[in-house]
């Protein structure tokens, strides 16, 4: 059965995502989660959940910060939160996290998200091992290294097919630093719309921001893998997510619907080439007009990959 995830920006948008047929809400509070499209009160996290277990749906919530000591003394009563309001898992990326959960007590599943780390059937099946319902994929991977993973993961995971990819992550305040070097006074944060292109290609468009976790830039283009979804089936990859961090609105769940109707046509045996087709055409025209689309690392040679 194909799970399709998807982020929420707000209780509005993601009451409308669940409706349209996505299966697992992902939001959070930014706090403990990384690059979510909006932070979430106690309050709306309650409002969600609860939405979404009344019509048979999940919720996923982001606790898959980078924990420094300041920061982890306060996830606790966090954790206890999110298993009090029922919560259907959480996904970490730092093992003092997982540790806590062990020694409160605490009733939440997690789904380990190392980032960049998690590139093998091996490191997978270790965390699989230690208590995991499942894992989000490293981006970077390509389409031969995920049939030969698949094949050996004994847990669900987690691919993006579509959404923005972080190729870069620093506690630092880079921007900040850049704006005090050049001595400008400047907003640092998403909605500024702020990118870096290469030197040799000024028409690159690498999205860039801060927020209280450092400093995050996003590959040139945002992922697309409508064209591969029967072929991520066959693999056995059918945990799917949609990241709406730079398409927002009624956009993002108009793009959701079609990913709602390519997984019913392929659950269903009725899927074609020319269905997917018609679907992609129509997720471009809703995409944003100034970010590109494609593959990613998905159609790279492994060899090429740096």
């Amino acid at each position: 059965m194909i799970e399709l995830i998807a982020t929420a920006e707000s209780v509005t948008q993601g009451k409308m995502l669940l409706d349209v047929g996505i299966d697992v809400l992902y939001f959070g509070e930014e706090k403990f989660g990384l690059r979510l499209p909006n932070n979430f009160s106690s309050d709306e996290m309650k409002e969600l959940t609860n939405y979404a277990h009344e019509n048979g749906k999940k919720v996923y919530v982001a606790v898959n910060g980078l924990m420094h000591n300041d920061r982890i003394k306060e996830v606790v009563p966090y954790l206890e939160f999110l298993e009090e309001i029922k919560v259907d898992a959480i996904t970490v990326g730092d093992p003092g996290v997982i540790h806590l959960i062990r020694k409160n007590d605490i009733n939440l599943s997690y789904i380990y998200d190392g980032h960049t780390l998690v590139t093998s059937a091996n490191q997978i099946n270790f965390w699989a091992k230690r208590g995991a319902a499942g894992v989000v994929l490293a981006r970077e991977l390509t389409k031969v290294e995920l049939e030969e993973l698949a094949s050996q993961i004994k847990i669900p995971a987690e691919i993006l097919v579509y959404g923005a990819t972080c190729i870069h992550h620093s506690k630092r305040p880079l921007v900040t630093n850049y704006f005090n070097f050049v001595g400008s006074d400047e907003s640092t944060g998403r909605e500024r719309g702020l990118f870096i292109s290469e030197p040799r290609d000024e028409e690159t468009h690498y999205s860039i921001y801060e927020d209280e976790h450092g400093t995050h830039i996003f590959a040139n283009n945002d992922i697309n893998l409508m064209m591969e979804l029967e072929n991520l089936v066959d693999m056995g990859l059918t945990t799917w997510k949609l990241d709406g961090i730079y398409t927002p609105g009624e956009n993002f769940v108009s793009i959701a619907k079609l990913f709602v109707e390519a997984k019913r046509a392929i659950e269903a045996k009725e899927c074609s080439k020319e269905l997917l087709e018609k679907l992609n055409e129509r997720l471009i025209q809703l995409h944003p007009p100034e970010r590109g689309l494609d593959e990613g690392f998905y159609v790279k040679d492994p060899d090429e990959v740096q």
